[in-house]
């Protein structure tokens, strides 16, 4: 019998729902029914009655609990965003009841914050002060996590990290050009020219492995005949990375220029004279393909598009 949207909805119940994602994070049954106050027999009827509407086994027993099989993988995915979407539906029915203005998660990589975040908020807040937001900054492969899972609406990033693009909307915002720098104790912060081989002697501060900004620096220590260092530290947070580069002076980071540029212009690290021959991949706005986005959102969107 083919699936339907009206025996889904029909037939499912938002509780059923709720295992799934419960499920999802214990990989237990016993654990998931326990954090939803059910006894293991019902959490198991329950189970049974979702694979009988999807028509199919949605886990696979392994030797780390039950793990969702590739049917299992799309019905979670979904019952993550339609948990989110009732958050949503309850968040903005409270706002309108005390005539409030709104809430938004939003999500950005670092080299997004000084410029195109800030100022996006800025101009919806002089617009309208009652509007609440949360922000992450994070990786784009962390950020489209938590857009998967309902927790962030919009997400100022990258697509191209995802194993499944199409399954989010993009608008192509700005290209993000990097530099390096380093703290004003380097021994230097006062050369007038630098090149990689000159870097050699120090240490990295760098992004994620299998991040763009990572990928981007092994190609320039490669196509310059230099041996990535073994040494590294890995970090996503730009706070670690000028706390780190400030108090040490053996430490190089490659950042987003208008990152460098904001910290350089407090006196708080130095950008040195390099340049790199490698382009980095341009970011945007990215959003759920599927569902509906709130007023907030789709302003804030507007007030992203003016800052191309």
């Amino acid at each position: 019998m083919a699936i339907t949207a009206k025996t889904v909805l029909s037939r499912l119940r938002l509780k059923q729902l709720s295992l799934l994602i419960a499920l999802d994070q214990h990989r237990s049954l016993r654990k998931a029914a326990g954090d939803l106050s059910m006894t293991q027999s019902a959490a198991s009827k329950a189970l049974m009655e979702i694979e009988s509407v999807m028509g199919g086994s949605l886990f696979e027993r392994s030797r780390v609990g039950i793990v969702p099989n590739e049917l299992g993988r799309c019905v979670i995915r979904y019952a993550w965003l339609l948990s989110a979407d009732v958050d949503a539906m309850v968040q903005e029915v409270s706002n309108i009841r005390l005539g409030r203005g709104g809430h938004l998660s939003v999500g950005a990589i670092m080299g997004a914050i000084p410029n195109v975040l800030t100022d996006a908020i800025q101009r919806l807040r002089d617009e309208e002060q009652d509007i609440s937001f949360e922000i992450v900054e994070d990786t784009s492969a962390h950020l489209l996590q938590m857009l998967d899972q309902g927790l962030l609406e919009v997400v100022i990033g990258r697509v191209v990290v995802s194993p499944r693009p199409e399954l989010y909307r993009y608008e192509l915002l700005r290209d993000e050009p990097l530099s390096v720098v380093a703290g004003l104790a380097h021994p230097l912060s006062r050369a007038r020219k630098v090149c990689l081989q000159d870097l050699e002697p120090y240490n990295w501060i760098v992004y994620p492995s299998r991040m763009p900004l990572r990928s981007l620096l092994e190609r320039e220590m490669s196509d310059a005949g230099i041996a990535m260092p073994t040494n590294l530290i890995e970090t996503a947070s730009a706070f670690a990375t000028v706390v780190m580069l400030r108090k040490s002076p053996n430490l190089i980071a490659l950042l987003p220029k208008e990152v460098c540029e904001f910290f350089s212009s407090q006196k708080l690290l130095k950008t040195l004279p390099i340049s790199l021959k490698s382009r980095t991949q341009p970011f945007g706005i990215v959003t759920r393909s599927s569902g509906t986005m709130s007023a907030v959102a789709r302003r804030f969107i507007d007030m992203l598009k003016l800052t191309k």
